[in-house]
């Protein structure tokens, strides 16, 4: 048995449902040529950016009304008198307690609490969702999210529609153009959690995932954004949307109460 020239003691034989142990010039090696997939990948990527700024854009009337804390008002006033607006589309279930709201949509609206960087960028921020606005107040208050929430109910796409989207907008004056849609996987950027699980020996722990022999089971996917008290993942009627458990009054429930989407 080989043992690592630092410790003779410390054998280098692979654990099980772990990477192999090397030597450092060899782990260097092996990072080295990821590396190079990994810039190949950034480039590509960089690409795809540049499409995206590329693409036409749709023209729609902007004085369209939401309903935000301060009552209905026109989408233009969203923008905060900036030329560039981000909106994420959060899916809603009518009638829900808060525990049964959307854990995906939970999650991603969860991770961009300040926009601080989008609007030293001339980028402003906000949360459209299809729920009764006296619903969705409650909602905010309990999760306490910072940035601004709007009902979109009854308005028409791209503004209002369906949901579960991460879109962008363009002023130009009083005039408002679409310039950007995506949903699924497209979201995940705004999910900087995931990233950081991507960069990790057991990954994001779904049964999708490419893992070696060995590596712990995955699960379906998404099945970590819901936990129970003691924190274990589950999908299970005890269970909530992850960041919730941080909120003061987050207890087990029996059953998520869910009467059906609107979305």
């Amino acid at each position: 048995m080989q043992t690592t020239p630092d410790d003779p003691d410390r054998p280098t034989t692979a654990l099980p449902g772990r990477p192999p142990i090397v030597e450092q010039a060899t782990w260097q090696a092996a990072r080295d040529e990821l590396l190079a997939r990994e810039k190949a990948h950034t480039r590509e990527g960089d690409a795809l950016a540049a499409a995206r700024r590329r693409l036409p854009m749709v023209e729609f009337d902007g004085t369209v009304e939401v309903v935000g804390p301060g009552g209905r008002v026109p989408f233009l006033d969203l923008f905060q008198g900036r030329e560039e607006l981000v909106v994420y589309q959060h899916m809603w279930y009518d009638g829900a307690p808060h525990q049964g709201q959307c854990e995906g949509c939970t999650t991603t609206a969860w991770h961009l609490r300040d926009a601080a960087y989008l609007n030293a960028r001339g980028v402003s921020f906000a949360v459209l969702t299809t729920g009764r606005w006296e619903e969705v107040a409650a909602y905010v208050e309990f999760m306490g999210y910072t940035q601004p929430w709007y009902s979109v109910r009854d308005v028409p796409a791209p503004v209002g529609g369906e949901m579960g989207y991460l879109t962008s907008f363009l002023r130009d004056g009083d005039r408002t153009f679409l310039t950007y849609s995506t949903t699924g996987r497209g979201n995940e950027p705004v999910n900087g959690s995931l990233a950081l699980l991507d960069r990790t020996p057991y990954g994001r722990g779904e049964e999708w995932e490419d893992n070696p022999d060995g590596w712990p089971k995955g699960r379906s996917a998404c099945w970590s954004w819901r936990t129970d008290a003691d924190g274990n993942a589950t999908w299970g009627p005890t269970s909530r949307p992850v960041p919730q458990w941080t909120r003061p009054g987050a207890t087990p429930e029996k059953a998520l109460g869910r009467s059906g989407p609107h979305h």
